[in-house]
């Protein structure tokens, strides 16, 4: 399998070149040059399969040659040591529970299958040269490719985060482990952070010195196997018959792009919902033609504060780049935090259900398909643990949580971090 860049000027790499690398030099997005399509075989008999077996005939032929079959089903087996339970919650609705891993969200399975990956190149290569994973986050990245890569020898990672714009655990996840794990904070937007690091991997000055790939989803590693969950979803409903609908609370785009991703391998789904907070842009876009991002706004979601997608690039890819074909498959709805504090209210006492707020806007973006589509099957995707987002969660549902194991202790830790103002400041401390 070869990986082009979606800016056109740029050679073809395989899929280890493009994990190393991480962007393209022409700064466009890597993208596989066909995705493959499992046959009628696989989707007959998916249930007899497990997820192990499953992940490993997904992700082979994207990865091609460059891992060994042996050491795939070993880094898929350790990838997906945690559950992905789907609860239903009323006739046609369930949730996808994706926070059961090491940093209760779901770049957990991203991020674990980068690092294994990447340690095994470096590995393989006898590479004595360090990489540096440099990432922005808006919340869940970071914690997740900390934890991902904590400890792994010969990677360093410098994690960009926006200051006062993620939520305490959040913050405690990514500043507090030390090691090869470093976090600046960032006078700013996640935008702004996602603009320094786009501009780092083009910097001579930086690039010279260090060898630099990103754990943001703009690496291919940390996009495609999103798409697997998706497909362990769709094994579970299949037995119901029902026409499958997707809703994703959805920021860079992403996990969304990789839902897709799976329905061009051939699984069959009826429409995925992307599920924005105030940052509006792709509604807009889809609306009227016209991109065109506005500034930042700050949220309760604030994971999906995101106003300028960098995956979105890679969605309109997988639809032949026509917002047309593209709208067959796809809808987009925007909520603002009213709406969203209504929905978390709604879900826990009609539903006896805590979303967190990312979960609360998929519910609404479903809810609202399924009013024209009733005898769909609805799923919405609940990205990260309600726990992590306290203040926007506790006082709407009325009680006090209990911490999950994965954060006991977390908040007692000294938090670690460097101040930086502009890009300048991250040059100088990546020199």
């Amino acid at each position: 399998m070869k990986y082009y860049s979606l800016n056109h000027k740029a050679p073809e790499v395989t899929f280890d070149e493009a994990v190393i690398k991480g962007i393209a030099p022409d700064k466009g997005l890597y993208f596989p040059e066909n995705v493959p399509v499992l046959p009628a075989s696989f989707w007959d008999r998916i249930e007899t399969l497990s997820h192990n077996e499953i992940a490993y005939q997904v992700m082979q032929p994207f990865v091609g040659d460059s891992i060994d079959a042996s050491s795939l089903r070993e880094i898929v087996a350790d990838v997906l040591s945690f559950d992905f339970p789907i609860v239903e919650l009323e006739e046609n609705v369930a949730t996808l529970e994706l926070f059961h891993g090491p940093t209760m969200a779901f770049k957990d399975v991203g991020a674990r299958f980068m690092a294994r990956c990447l340690g095994y190149f470096l590995e393989k290569r006898e590479q004595t040269q360090e990489i540096t994973v440099l990432v922005a986050t808006s919340g869940d990245t970071g914690g997740a490719v900390a934890r991902g890569f904590y400890k792994v020898p010969g990677i360093q990672v410098v994690i960009l985060y926006p200051s006062g714009k993620v939520s305490d655990i959040q913050e405690k996840q990514l500043t507090t482990l030390g090691e090869n794990i470093t976090a600046l904070e960032v006078d700013g937007t996640f935008d702004d952070c996602q603009a320094m690091v786009k501009r780092a991997f083009l910097d001579q000055e930086i690039t010279s010195k260090r060898q630099l790939t990103s754990a943001n989803s703009i690496n291919v590693a940390r996009w495609l196997p999103q798409c697997l969950y998706y497909i362990f979803t769709y094994k579970e409903l299949k037995k119901n018959g029902k026409e499958l609908v997707f809703s994703v609370p959805s920021g860079n785009f992403g996990n969304i792009c990789a839902g897709m991703v799976a329905h061009h391998m051939g699984m069959p789904v009826q429409q995925f919902i992307a599920a924005v907070n105030s940052n509006n842009t792709i509604p807009r876009f889809m609306q009227s033609g016209d991109y065109a991002p506005a500034q930042t706004v700050a949220t309760i979601s604030n994971a999906m504060d995101v106003s300028d997608p960098s995956n979105f690039v890679r969605v309109l890819q997988l639809f032949e780049n026509s917002r047309n074909t593209l709208s067959r498959k796809f809808t987009t709805h925007s909520y603002c935090d009213n709406a969203t504090r209504a929905a978390m209210k709604e879900i826990h006492e009609r539903l006896d259900y805590i979303a967190d707020p990312h979960g609360a806007v998929g519910y609404l973006g479903l809810k609202e398909y399924l009013k024209e589509h009733p005898d769909s099957y609805g799923v919405f995707l609940e990205t990260a643990h309600p726990v992590k987002f306290l203040p926007a969660v506790e006082p709407v549902v009325g009680k006090i949580m209990d911490l999950p194991e994965q954060v006991m202790g977390l908040m007692d830790r000294e938090k670690i971090a460097s101040r930086i103002l502009d890009y300048e400041s991250l040059k100088n401390s990546l020199k």
